[in-house]
């Protein structure tokens, strides 16, 4: 088996990635959390018009000096006039208003009296005051949303206002997790004996793929058995995207999944990383469609899915394949287990202006402890050549709360 190095891994994955990115069409209320496939470009200002930012009278800035003004009548909103304001003279105007021509500032309620039809000046404003001036929001030809943008709230708010009621939206691929191994049980089914233990990597993993931007299936448990688990994967590939196993990657006379992807007519990608957790990870790729073989413990089947399936969904849907990383202070000393590059979970913090990691909470064991990625989470990633971190180290961390 042929290890490379997590650089070589990622390098390998990224050039193999030829499909092109499809698109579909979507309402805009169906589209909160999808990646965008075009550039979305205003084509007017908003606003068109100078427009009162708030209730009050419109008037020429200089006729303030002049202390009262005669009150021609009122402008609520959605009216329109083509009649244009004279000197001495103010409209009433409300939020969201035109402005009527020639009139440039508008004073508010709270600053002027009324006495009869005449407007008293009690406290002059600055020149275009409460004035929303044209194409303050935005203005014609200005790229609002770009390309490969995940749509959120205020996206779906800036299309609404643009009269966009369809948009076109990078295709989720789909993405099937098979978990293998005699010992697993699924939800709700009874354990018989003591060897048995509950499976939650195609809940983890399929969650993981959701929110990445996928569209998950969960294939039913499958045990240690060549054929079920060939027929499982070779199924799967049928109108699937990426599949993603879990066990029967490692040396053991059970791991079946290696054997199967090498009698398999596929492309490896990587056959072995010099990673940990995950070093027996393998990725194929069967035309434009790729395997992931991911570890059965929970914590290494997680790490592997982020590190490596996270970014090719990300490029599937036209976002840039990089991970969130940041630059963290390590509050605890970290001791490096082997030569390998290693990710650590520990806690994430942010703290007057700078990110902070350390371990309290995280327990020290096997690849199966699930539950350190619970809380505030970051990966801290320590390069093969580096030895033992001291506190006070700065080092590099995956942020886990914004993948």
């Amino acid at each position: 088996m042929a290890f490379i190095t997590f650089e070589a891994s990622l390098k390998h994955l990224r050039q193999s990635f030829t499909k092109p990115i499809m698109d579909e069409k979507s309402f805009i209320d169906g589209a909160l959390g999808r990646i965008i496939s075009e550039d979305i470009v205003a084509d007017h200002d908003s606003p068109a018009y100078p427009t009162a930012a708030m209730d009050g009278y419109a008037i020429k800035y200089e006729d303030q000096s002049m202390g009262r003004l005669q009150i021609l009548g009122d402008r609520p909103a959605g009216t329109h006039s083509d009649e244009e304001l004279m000197g001495g003279f103010a409209v009433k105007t409300f939020t969201g208003s035109l402005m009527p021509i020639g009139s440039d500032t508008l004073i508010p309620i709270e600053n002027v009296e009324v006495e009869g039809d005449e407007l008293v000046i009690k406290e002059p404003v600055p020149e275009g005051f409460s004035v929303r001036p044209v194409g303050e929001n935005y203005k014609a030809g200005e790229v609002l949303i770009e390309k490969g943008s995940k749509i959120g709230f205020a996206e779906i708010g800036v299309l609404a206002s643009l009269d966009i009621a369809q948009v076109n939206l990078c295709k989720r691929p789909a993405l099937c997790v098979i978990s293998t191994g005699s010992e697993i049980l699924d939800v709700g089914e009874k354990q018989t004996n003591p060897a048995q233990i509950r499976s939650s990597n195609q809940f983890t993993l399929e969650a993981l793929a959701r929110s990445a931007g996928a569209l998950p299936t969960r294939a039913p448990l499958i045990k240690d058995d060549k054929e079920s688990i060939r027929e499982a994967i070779t199924s799967a590939l049928e109108d699937h995207d990426i599949v993603v196993t879990t066990g029967g990657v490692s040396v053991g006379d059970y791991d079946f999944v290696k054997e199967i992807l090498q009698d398999m007519e596929a492309e490896y990608i990587t056959e072995g990383v010099i990673l940990k957790p995950g070093q027996h990870i393998k990725i194929v790729r069967s035309g434009n469609k790729y395997i992931f073989a991911l570890p059965g413990f929970p914590y290494s089947s997680t790490v592997t899915f982020i590190l490596y399936v996270i970014p090719l969904i990300k490029m599937m849907t036209g976002q840039k394949p990089e991970l969130p990383r940041v630059k963290a202070v390590l509050r605890d000393g970290y001791k490096k287990r082997s030569k390998k590059r290693e990710f650590a979970a520990c806690n994430l913090s942010y703290e007057e202006g700078s990110y902070f990691c350390d371990f309290s909470g995280k327990k020290s064991g096997s690849s199966a402890i699930l539950t350190n990625m619970l809380g505030d989470t970051g990966l801290l990633e320590v390069p093969e050549e580096s030895g033992d971190l001291e506190a006070g180290s700065l080092v590099d961390v995956i942020d886990l709360q914004r993948l």
